[in-house]
């Protein structure tokens, strides 16, 4: 993609976590073309998987948030959408 944004050095998991959900998952895309590519040595393969675990986590969470988010909707009786509040699940 010609107008991407670039981030350079690896990134921390907070960051991972702050960044938008598509950003996430090109800068993803970008390291499983990296690792495909058989060039990287060793220690930056690891690293880049590293890295790769942290964004592959930041994006199921983020759409875990999106699809409770989608749960939550619910038509009113004039046919707009609205969110409703789900009970969340209590640990033991």
């Amino acid at each position: 993609m010609p107008n991407a944004p670039k981030t350079v050095g690896p990134i921390s998991p907070a960051k991972a976590e702050s960044l938008p959900f598509e950003q996430a998952l090109q800068k993803l895309e970008s390291i499983v073309e990296a690792m495909e590519s058989e060039e990287l040595p060793l220690e930056a393969l690891l690293a880049k998987y590293e890295e790769g675990t942290m964004l592959a986590k930041a994006c199921q969470e983020k759409l875990a948030e999106a699809e409770l988010k989608l749960q939550q909707l619910e038509k009113n009786s004039a046919g707009e959408m609205k969110l409703k509040t789900l009970a969340t699940p209590q640990e033991p």
